[in-house]
């Protein structure tokens, strides 16, 4: 697989924590910077896994979730930005880098579930 894939999605979970624990330190927000550290790290961890399918059906499945998890993602960022815990840049970026990798993997399971 697309080992610039998982590269991006690691970094993408390294600012997700970065967030989850700004939120909590700094805003004191503790229920929906949790749900977004969950999904938002589990991008990665279910690329991680696919790395190590034993077949097609199940690398398709792991970056079905991925892709899945990356969704989710967007809608706490959406929701963190809504209820005034981040910022619209912070938004706006952290929304891009999770979109980017929606499309990259939303791409994959196209081809994947094609052939």
């Amino acid at each position: 697989m697309d080992n610039n894939l998982y590269k991006k999605a690691y970094a993408f979970a390294i600012r997700i924590t970065k967030a989850y624990q700004y939120l909590s330190l700094e805003k004191r927000e503790f229920i929906l910077s949790k749900q977004l550290l969950k999904s938002g790290t589990s991008i990665g961890a279910n690329i991680a896994e696919a790395n190590g399918a034993i077949s097609t059906a199940d690398f398709s499945s792991k970056l079905s979730i991925s892709y899945k998890e990356c969704l989710e993602t967007k809608y706490w960022l959406s929701l963190l930005k809504d209820t005034e815990f981040i910022d619209e840049a912070i938004y706006t970026s952290m929304h891009a880098d999770a979109d980017e990798l929606a499309r990259i993997l939303f791409t994959i399971l196209k081809k994947t579930r094609i052939n």
